[in-house]
């Protein structure tokens, strides 16, 4: 899938032989530290599906822009610029990590504009936790110290030791997150800014959009264990867990057809295409 661009944003698209509208699409967004690479294979089996399916790369990582401050407010307003700026209307959402931040962030704002979600490997929830490198990110002197010490060949290495699912490719498109100091300086803009306190505003909205859900879990994620995803599926209606043996955090590249035809049968099953006369 070749990477087009729009809006100083990267994605890639995979569409459906019969193409069913613009109406019909999957928005999926990808987490820390990767890129709409990390959704290759799921895309494939999104549009075998009938669906068009459209992988965002979010600022400052992937192919997409450099676009400081890298806050979490700015990921979130990046979503909604794809959007318009494709002329899309109502999208079934495909979020993991960083993505399922941002993602529901804008559906909560957005309800009107989401048919389904699928959540996997992240949290929304006004008293979450951060993990111990996320916490060393958003200390002031530590993160700095982290992220300008990250080197290539020990970056690869960490991938490898957390998921089977990383080849030369891979971390490759993942270290671009890590490409410059700007890039860099992004990352820790994320954390910086994302204070589980401000999804306060949002208590009951997730459960308000009333939309199919799936949600899609490693069973070893040591970043977000499996209580969160328990969580989502006990306080939000219509929603399923699915639970991956063996699998950890990123769970898209430990088990991409899997997660890629799980998506597809619940799309299939669940969510319904628009008619076109």
């Amino acid at each position: 899938m070749d990477v087009k661009r729009i809006d100083g944003l990267a994605y890639r698209e995979a569409t459906p032989s019969a193409s069913n509208g613009d109406e019909s699409v999957v928005l999926l967004i990808h987490g820390f530290p990767e890129s709409s690479y990390m959704w290759r294979e799921v895309m494939s089996a999104v549009a075998e599906s009938g669906w068009r399916a459209l992988a965002l790369d979010m600022p400052c990582m992937g192919d997409s822009d450099t676009d400081l401050p890298g806050t979490w407010e700015r990921q979130v307003d990046a979503i909604e610029r794809f959007r318009s700026a494709l002329g899309l209307e109502r999208v079934a959402l495909v979020m993991h990590d960083w993505g399922g931040l941002s993602g529901m962030r804008w559906a909560c704002d957005h309800p009107d504009a989401v048919s389904a979600m699928v959540i996997s490997s992240s949290g929304f929830f006004a008293d979450g936790k951060w993990h111990g490198m996320a916490k060393a990110m958003r200390t002031r002197g530590d993160g700095e110290k982290l992220v300008e010490g990250m080197e290539r060949e020990g970056f690869g290495g960490l991938l490898t030791s957390l998921s089977s699912g990383f080849d030369a490719a891979a971390i490759d498109e993942c270290w671009k997150a890590f490409a410059d100091s700007d890039r860099r300086q992004a990352t820790l803009d994320f954390y910086r800014s994302c204070d589980f306190e401000k999804l306060e505003p949002y208590d009951g909205k997730l459960a308000a959009l009333g939309v199919p859900t799936l949600i899609l879990w490693g069973e070893d994620d040591a970043f977000a264990p499996l209580a969160g995803g328990k969580r989502f599926e006990r306080e939000l209606p219509d929603a399923r867990l699915v639970v991956f043996e063996g699998a950890g955090h990123f769970v898209v590249d430990d088990e991409p057809q899997r997660y890629g035809k799980e998506v597809a049968d619940f799309l299939a099953a669940e969510v319904a295409q628009p008619e076109r006369s």
